[in-house]
């Protein structure tokens, strides 16, 4: 008897980490859309959709940036709070000296957060996805 309601006690507690684990990886993850082309972690992406990923806890995390199954850019990045959740996603992109691009930012459809790639303060708001 028992033993019966440990069992049950354990498999409702297994049950708990594995729906909280899946919610949690479903919240590490997003879409990136860019009108132009852009300079990740000094590898150029072609103007597109990818789809991003992201690891670790805190504020600082390893972002992905998948074309597809592959990852074309990994980057550390920055989550920082927004004011309000963005109206749309988008990339946030910065001009560099030499007329390049370079993404900047990424922000989510209805979320008050963002991931940071760069610290620099010269950013334009480039581009909105689906």
């Amino acid at each position: 008897m028992k033993i019966a309601h440990v069992s049950k006690g354990l498999l409702l507690g297994l049950t708990l980490l594995l729906a909280t684990s899946v919610f949690a990886a479903n919240n590490n993850k997003g879409s990136l859309s860019t009108l132009n082309d852009v300079t990740v972690n000094g590898k150029s992406l072609p103007a597109g959709d990818y789809s991003v990923k992201w690891e670790g806890t805190g504020s600082n995390v390893q972002l992905n940036i998948l074309k597809g199954k592959t990852v074309v850019a990994t980057v550390p990045a920055r989550v920082v709070k927004l004011d309000q959740s963005s109206d749309g996603d988008a990339a946030v992109v910065k001009a560099n000296g030499d007329g390049s691009k370079s993404l900047a930012e990424i922000r989510f459809s209805g979320k008050k957060y963002a991931l940071q790639l760069s610290d620099d303060n010269s950013m334009e708001a480039s581009g909105s996805s689906k």
